[in-house]
């Protein structure tokens, strides 16, 4: 069972019998899809010390479904490469065989 009273930290005493406490954690998306995702595919070098990496933005869905296809890609791609913010980053100018890989599986992709 979770502990409740870490999410309580920093909450006020209420003497309202009647009061509930909400938190401001926002339920999971619901994963769309391949044929509905709109993923989009470029190559970005900017804070990664000149380094090339290949990002992939517009993913729908929860967290695990995104880190099951970064794993996907960094294996079909033979790279490294990271899930963050919403992202998934890949190392190294691979778009077109991340393109390919996301068509295969289903996806709506586009390459910019």
């Amino acid at each position: 069972m979770e502990n409740d009273w870490k999410h309580r930290l920093g909450v006020v005493f209420s003497t309202d019998p009647n009061y509930e406490f909400a938190t401001d954690e926002t339920p999971q998306q619901q994963t769309l899809p391949p044929q509905q995702q709109n993923l989009r595919v470029w190559r970005d070098t900017k804070g990664r010390a000149g380094k090339t990496a290949t990002v992939v933005r517009g993913f729908i869905g929860s967290d695990d479904d995104l880190q099951t296809l970064g794993r996907m890609l960094k294996k079909r791609c033979g790279v490294g490469g990271s899930v963050k913010e919403g992202e998934i980053i890949i190392q190294g100018d691979v778009r077109d065989k991340v393109t390919e890989t996301l068509l295969k599986e289903g996806y709506r992709c586009k390459k910019v």
